[in-house]
């Protein structure tokens, strides 16, 4: 906090006396001011008066001493001889300094939400996640009963204060496109003010260069970077880089907050991770100030028992520094402005991925800082941590939940009626509203808007999307009498370790188990495909009655 200190006393050893001591009926004195070293700016008013003679003879005028640069300290008053003192025949006892001292304000720079940017990345074409991908964008997956991935980094970036968003696609957008129309408008849903929310699909463009699609992650955003210092942007002090394909509550102004505070070029958000799961990401090494030493992404081998670190600087138990010896990245970065252009246009011209070119490059000509984050976090690329990610929803305590009334998860509203129960065993699980269950049974499963479970229905550990629309029960009893299939789950089916995708039709007397334990398996033809063990019955197909997977 700022203050004010009248000085009266000794100086240099000599006696000052409190009263002032005027030449020509001007005191002299030296203020100190804040400024942009330490906080602190001298300023003497000495035009007139007995220190005047000294500064004039140090700068040679008062006209060149008034041509120092503001806010720099040029002179620095050590002693006061006698001879100065005693000028003109004036003794110490009548003299006196009278100086006023402010105390320095070292204010720490507060990030603002205003000057930031965000750029979800859509992803690439999602193989990884294949079925699930076959008709849309990996940000467009539904996740959670009713929400969409897309929804995180969104929700994450509303509740962090940042309401300037691109998000770049290419794969299958037409689907996340229109969600996001849906849900984060103007005119229909979120209200975003003076900020916007811009898809930016890849297009084509004049020139070589131009003709070419996405090539990797930061390829995407230099193929839009001459959007990125649109007049609307010029404001814009820091851009943070987002994935499309995470599950994860962030405020991410506390992450901007520490790359202010670090003055970093870039800093990069990271877990500790264990050995099963450390080759699938970018890993670093990092020194006893958070700076990044060394940068490889995915590692396998020998490359990866390279990049084992002590996580215990990370404030890790030695217990859990041993489960987990590495810092992984999150895939979640924040650039300054400038070094991002330049990096993108001058430095790494060619360079397609921010992972595994242009972060490592940069660990030794930049300041590339880390930010733990310690918080739950999964990274939704595979099937298998798909399914894993969703039931772990419905776990007991979960790890992960989306009913955080402060920091919640927006997603398209449905105006769906609340879901109707008939006499059903719903143990551990998470029904989404607008379902229909009769005389059921309901264990560790995920069950999304608008299904339909029919009598002696059973699922366990099952993650079912719902559905786009609904039959009435018109059109569901001619369905049956004509030997056909509605939407939804038919009577006395049992489900087991499955994926049922959107608008699927399922048959009476189905067996979904995978009794075989078959890991991998290719049947589109039939409607479904296995991945690590996992049964995915694909979106818009037809399961016949009595069929057994």
């Amino acid at each position: 906090m700022a203050g004010t200190l009248q000085m009266a006393g000794s100086i240099a050893g000599l006696r000052v006396n409190p009263n002032a001591y005027q030449r020509g009926g001007v005191g002299a004195s030296i203020a100190i001011a804040p400024s942009a070293i330490f906080g602190d700016r001298v300023s003497p008013s000495l035009k007139k008066g007995f220190l005047a003679d000294k500064f004039v003879g140090d700068h040679g005028s008062w006209k060149s001493y008034k041509r120092k640069r503001s806010g720099e300290a040029f002179s620095v008053l050590t002693d006061v001889p006698n001879e100065i003192l005693n000028k003109d025949g004036y003794e110490c006892s009548h003299f006196s300094l009278s100086t006023t001292l402010q105390v320095p304000k070292f204010e720490k720079p507060i990030a603002d939400p205003k000057s930031v940017c965000s750029v979800i990345l859509g992803g690439g074409a999602g193989t990884r996640l294949f079925p699930l991908t076959r008709r849309r964008a990996k940000p467009a997956v539904p996740i959670g009963g009713c929400y969409r991935l897309i929804d995180v980094p969104m929700s994450n970036c509303i509740n962090s204060g940042i309401n300037k968003i691109f998000i770049l696609t290419q794969f299958n957008s037409a689907s996340l496109n229109r969600h996001i129309a849906r849900t984060y408008s103007f005119g229909n849903g979120v209200n975003f003010g003076d900020g916007f929310v811009e898809p930016l699909a890849a297009t084509q463009t004049p020139g070589e260069d131009g003709m070419k699609w996405f090539q990797g992650t930061a390829d995407a955003v230099r193929q839009f970077s001459w959007l990125f210092e649109d007049a609307k942007n010029k404001h814009i002090e820091h851009f943070l880089i987002l994935s499309g394909d995470h599950l994860y509550r962030m405020d991410y102004m506390d992450f901007i907050q520490r790359h202010i505070d670090t003055g970093a070029d870039i800093t990069i958000s990271c877990v500790p991770m264990d050995d099963s799961r450390a080759s699938d990401y970018g890993l670093m090494k990092i020194d006893d100030r958070g700076r990044v030493q060394y940068f490889s992404e995915k590692p396998k081998g020998a490359d990866l028992k390279a990049m084992e670190v002590d996580t215990t600087i990370l404030g890790l138990s030695p217990q859990e520094a041993e489960k987990m010896p590495y810092i992984a990245s999150m895939g979640i970065y924040v650039f300054r402005t400038d070094v991002l252009l330049k990096l993108l246009r001058w430095r790494y011209p060619t360079a397609n991925d921010f992972g595994s070119e242009i972060i490592p490059a940069c660990t030794k000509e930049y300041n590339v800082q880390a930010y733990l984050f310690n918080d739950y976090w999964e990274d939704i690329g595979t099937i298998k941590s798909f399914f894993d990610a969703n039931l772990a929803l419905a776990a007991q305590p979960p790890k992960f939940h989306f009913y955080d009334p402060m920091k919640p998860i927006f997603t398209s509203p449905q105006f769906l009626p609340p879901t109707k129960i008939e006499k059903c065993q719903v143990l551990d699980s998470i029904i989404s509203h607008g379902c229909f269950l009769r005389e059921c049974k309901v264990e560790h499963s995920i069950i999304g808007i608008r299904s339909r479970l029919e009598y002696g229905t059973e699922l366990k550990e099952t993650m079912m999307m719902g559905a786009d629309y609904y039959e009435t029960e018109a059109e569901i009893a001619s369905l049956l009498a004509e030997g056909k299939v509605p939407i939804g789950v038919g009577e006395n089916t049992k489900i087991r370790n499955c994926i049922i995708d959107k608008n699927a039709r399922i048959g009476k007397n189905v067996m979904i188990v995978n009794s075989d334990n078959v890991e991998e398996a290719e049947r589109p033809s039939e409607g479904f495909y296995i991945r690590s063990g996992i049964t995915v019955i694909l979106k818009n197909s037809r399961i016949k009655d009595g069929t057994v997977i």
